[in-house]
């Protein structure tokens, strides 16, 4: 870098110092987004991932798709032969409504070892036990109901049980409500109450006026939870569940794939990187030539005190370089306060614990934050400034005299 850098960047406002504004603000984006996916990657890596997501796969059923096979009795107890496979746990939605107090209706889920619920109060019995059938877990509070006083109480519930074609009249039925979870928790829905299987199976069957023998061997279940032994086991065993004609995918890649926060932070760091770089590029080159076309009578005067065109360029380049560094340091620091100080709102939006050191940017996306604007800038300078460089010296001098 020249001695002349420093000095011209500093004092005069013709230098590439005017690229700093546009360059940081680019860096800070990606540091940003870098930080966003690095906070919910970590999250889910921890609390779903890290609770057993790694060893399920997830079976789905699609009403009148004959080209996947119906998760009924017969299927899931094929499934569970399947290679690897130790339990399989399906899910069939339901509806409960307030029976004695208040005006509330909740869908009903099978509680699956998928389910990582954040309690709030209570407590779940270990996934090879799960809950039973007389137990229920329930948001903390829904449609205007505080549900903690219920807590350790057997409470009525309503359902619908069907009488004949579009007639039915209502049943009831008693549970204790053995949990209540953070009402910010929407993986199924809102307002969501989760049972045992065979729970919601008796509902769900008695709403179509079946039996739960028969609705199981009938209908089947919306959706399933296959659980293996071990992580090596989940390719071979969807692979298997796939050639017997089940909809099956592993909850690792279901999760890690998500299309809403996680997949346009992704996305937004991919494409901050290039467009950091290319954007660096061409401020570069439109502000070399712009600066050095300003101060053409100024370096006119240097070439005739015998500084040739190499060392102009290493003012400029210096300069590049002291706009580039200036504003990937900036960008990072700003970027990495903004994603961290985002931590706490988006706990809240993904219903998943986010530490601050867990929304810090990686090292190789800071690294590339902190190092694209100085280089791109310093490659667009050198394009930019050859054509001003070329003029004659003598003929430029008299020109601005």
């Amino acid at each position: 870098m020249s001695r002349w850098s420093l000095y011209t960047w500093t004092r005069d406002g013709r230098s590439l110092r005017r690229a700093l504004p546009t360059l940081t603000v680019l860096a800070a984006l990606l540091t940003t987004s870098a930080g966003v996916a690095a906070g919910a990657a970590g999250a889910v890596e921890r609390d779903v991932l890290g609770s057993g997501g790694l060893t399920q796969i997830e079976l789905s059923s699609f009403e009148g798709d004959t080209s996947v096979r119906p998760l009924t009795t017969s299927a899931l107890r094929d499934a569970a032969h399947a290679p690897g496979v130790r339990r399989v746990v399906a899910d069939y939605p339901s509806v409960l409504y307030a029976e004695e107090d208040g005006t509330y209706d909740l869908a009903g889920h099978t509680l699956t070892p998928g389910d990582d619920l954040p309690l709030v109060k209570g407590r779940i019995p270990a996934a090879s036990a799960g809950l039973g059938r007389e137990e229920v877990v329930l948001p903390a509070a829904a449609q205007g109901t505080d549900f903690a006083p219920l807590l350790g109480r057997a409470v009525a519930f309503g359902y619908t049980k069907a009488t004949g074609a579009g007639s039915g009249t209502t049943a009831v039925i008693r549970l204790k409500v053995a949990a209540l979870y953070d009402p910010a928790w929407q993986a199924d829905g809102p307002d969501v109450a989760y049972l045992s299987e065979d729970t919601a199976a008796l509902l769900a069957s008695a709403r179509a006026g079946l039996t739960p023998e028969t609705f199981r061997a009938r209908e089947g279940a919306q959706s399933a939870v296959v659980l293996v032994g071990h992580q090596r086991q989940v390719a071979a065993a969807t692979e298997a569940l796939q050639r017997d004609g089940f909809s099956a995918s592993p909850v690792s890649d279901r999760v890690r794939n998500l299309p809403g926060l996680f997949g346009v932070a992704d996305l937004a760091m991919r494409a901050g990187v290039l467009v950091l770089a290319v954007g660096a590029v061409v401020i570069g080159a439109v502000r070399a030539a712009d600066s050095t076309r300003a101060r053409v009578g100024q370096f006119a005067v240097l070439r005739i005190l015998g500084s040739g065109r190499p060392e102009l360029r290493r003012i400029l380049l210096g300069e590049a370089l002291l706009s580039g560094g200036a504003a990937g340091a900036v960008g990072v620091l700003v970027g990495t306060a903004a994603s961290v100080a985002s931590a706490g709102p988006l706990s809240d939006l993904l219903g998943l614990p986010i530490t601050a050191a867990g929304a810090l940017p990686g090292p190789g996306w800071a690294a590339a934050a902190l190092l694209l604007p100085a280089v791109g800038l310093a490659a667009g300078t050198l394009l930019g400034s050859r054509e001003a460089l070329r003029s004659d010296p003598y003929l430029t001098a008299r020109a601005h005299a």
